[in-house]
């Protein structure tokens, strides 16, 4: 089997790996329990908070 005869057999696997990476990542995000951690991360730049000063950076 040369790479010619292949292709068509690697075409087909990498719109499947692609289509389960895509089904993994729909699950992830839409699964029960993370609605109060998405709806705080959108609050973020809302928020009227001062912002914190940087703190400077030291080398040990």
């Amino acid at each position: 089997m040369d790479l010619v005869s292949l292709y068509p057999l690697l075409k087909t696997l990498w719109v499947v790996w692609f289509f389960l990476l895509f089904a993994f990542i729909l699950f992830w995000v839409m699964r029960p329990g993370t609605r109060r951690t998405y709806e705080a991360v959108a609050t973020i730049p809302l928020r009227d908070e001062a912002p914190r000063p940087r703190q400077p950076h030291r080398s040990v």
